[in-house]
């Protein structure tokens, strides 16, 4: 069990120290973000045009699935060729997602207003401050990607610090285990 312990803490710091760094290097964040779609996008295309060329005598209509893969090696291979223009759709397409989210969160609000919730009003500033961000990040794409960076650092820091305290209460059950 000691072992495991000192693991789940190297997981929890090393989570913890990558939280900050993409929160201290937003850029670098999104373009390693976008590298790796790019990187996932052509190994998966790869795959299928595999799997599509070994199968062609078994199941029809391999001609769509080979077109299919080897439109994904090229997707792959123009996403790792231009990590900025990912990096910059990643940030618009975060930012589109918050402006519909907190305008579905201001419309909400209006349902739990009716049956009485005392807090409705709190949602709907969160759905109109969310608006408001959403529509700035949509005018300035470097703002969205930035804040795209940090939720992602401040995930990972909440997953460290969960593995921390995953290996600070690991004590807890090894007693219970001992008393079984």
């Amino acid at each position: 069990m000691k072992n495991t312990k000192i693991w789940l803490a190297v997981t929890g710091v090393l989570l913890v120290i990558l939280g900050i760094l993409c929160i201290v290097y937003p850029t670098a964040t999104l373009f390693t973000l976008a590298w790796m779609i790019g990187l996932f996008t052509l190994c998966t295309g790869i795959s299928k045009f595999i799997f599509a060329i070994q199968t062609s005598d078994m199941l029809p209509n391999s001609g769509v699935r080979i077109l299919s893969g080897l439109l994904q090696i090229l997707i792959g291979i123009l996403f790792l060729c231009n990590t900025f223009f990912v990096g910059l759709s990643l940030a618009i397409v975060f930012a589109m997602w918050v402006l519909f989210e907190s305008v579905l969160i201001a419309v909400q609000s209006f349902d739990y207003k009716k049956v009485g919730y005392n807090g409705w009003w709190t949602m709907l500033l969160f759905g109109i401050a969310g608006v408001i961000l959403g529509i700035a990040g949509l005018y300035n794409p470097d703002l969205s990607a930035d804040w795209l960076s940090i939720l992602i650092g401040i995930a990972i820091i909440a997953i460290g610090v969960a593995h921390l305290f995953g290996y600070s209460g690991i004590n807890k059950f090894e007693k219970f285990m001992k008393n079984m």
